[in-house]
């Protein structure tokens, strides 16, 4: 169905470096406002991870404007992942949090919520939210570490029912792949614009990540070896470090689907079994768990094939969902449908009202 950055610093003001942004709000508008916290929440499943990343992750939390008001008032959680590339810190003012939340709630669009951002950058610009010896275990990390750490450190109403998923690019990615595994922690996903939905290095990928020019894949040995060249310049070896792990062959400790100029079969199957498209079959009755999935991807961006396969394969094993093509590229209208689609999305299908024991 075809429907239709801002960058700033982030700036501590208290211990826990608390902050609150409306200013392209005019002041009349009266807008109560949200705050957001910048936290860290460690990682029991990034412990001893090869790269040598922190298992201690910047995670930033925004706090509706009622939640410093209503003391007895819990609200639903939605975790949002960001893409490759990217910190937390600067996927914030990508989708223009808390700005986008604030307006929602004073205009009735959306409801309070509280949302998470964990920072997923790591050696080589992005986890892929993966489970590897390489990078740690990042689907453990979202759906268990930093779950329970909200869950206990604020107010939330800790079910499934109140609880949502969504992400762009690698973190569309992130969503598919941890939302068909854990339905028991999550009951609503909406996946922005999904990069690496079939990785398949024998055909040539053309799965671009967050940020990466439309119709354009990454260089063929990218981020070989140490890492460097930049974020693009690291996509394989992010991407090998999360897929092709080998904690016998350092020190990168992956192996590459390529070497010398020839496939390497067995290395790049290892790929292509990590590509959603070809996973979501095993986890249909998963899916199917789910209380609402929705996804959205622009016309003129060079994942929207993909994005549109796993429409039609959702279809075609009878997972309820919704997908939306806008006229846009990759990144251009992230921020407009964040504030228009994605809050209303959970707006309308998580759980608000505490349970009843």
């Amino acid at each position: 169905m075809k429907l239709y950055a801002t960058w700033f610093t982030l700036a501590a003001v208290t211990a826990t470096s608390v902050f609150s942004q409306n200013a392209s709000l005019p002041a009349s508008s009266a807008v109560k406002k949200g705050a957001v916290e910048k936290i860290t929440v460690h990682g029991k499943s990034l412990e001893g991870n090869l790269e040598g990343d922190s298992p201690d992750r910047t995670v930033f939390v925004y706090l509706p404007p009622s939640y410093s008001t209503q003391k007895n008032r819990r609200f639903p959680v939605v975790y949002l992942l960001h893409g490759y590339g990217l910190t937390g810190e600067r996927w914030v003012p990508f989708i223009n949090l808390p700005d986008a939340a604030d307006k929602d709630a004073a205009q009735g669009t959306a409801k309070e919520m509280i949302l998470v951002s964990p920072d997923a950058f790591t050696k080589y610009s992005g986890s892929m939210y993966s489970n590897s010896p390489v990078t740690g275990d990042w689907e453990t990390f979202i759906a268990e570490d930093l779950v329970s750490y909200i869950d206990s450190h604020y107010r939330t109403l800790a079910t499934r029912m109140s609880r949502g998923l969504a992400g762009h690019s690698m973190g569309g990615y992130g969503t598919v792949r941890i939302g068909m595994k854990r339905p028991d922690v999550f009951s609503s996903l909406y996946i922005m614009s999904a990069c690496c939905l079939l990785n398949n290095p024998g055909a040539g990928r053309g799965q671009a990540a967050s940020k990466q020019p439309a119709k354009q894949a990454p260089p063929p040995n990218a981020g070989k070896g140490k890492g460097k060249g930049g974020a693009f310049g690291n996509v394989q070896a992010a991407e090998a470090a999360a897929w092709s792990p080998n904690p016998q062959n350092p020190p990168d400790f992956f192996d590459l689907p390529t070497k010398d100029g020839e496939l390497q079969p067995a290395i790049a199957a290892k790929w292509v079994a990590n590509s959603p498209l070809a996973m979501i079959d095993q986890y249909a009755t998963n899916l199917k768990k789910y209380h609402a999935i929705a996804g959205d991807c622009g016309l003129q961006d060079g994942l929207f094939a993909s994005n549109q396969q796993m429409d039609e394969l959702f279809t075609r094993l009878g997972i309820a969902h919704t997908f939306q093509s806008y006229e846009g590229d990759h990144t251009n209208h992230v921020k407009e449908r964040f504030e228009a689609n994605v809050l209303p999305f959970f707006s309308d299908n998580l759980t608000f009202a505490q349970s009843k024991r």
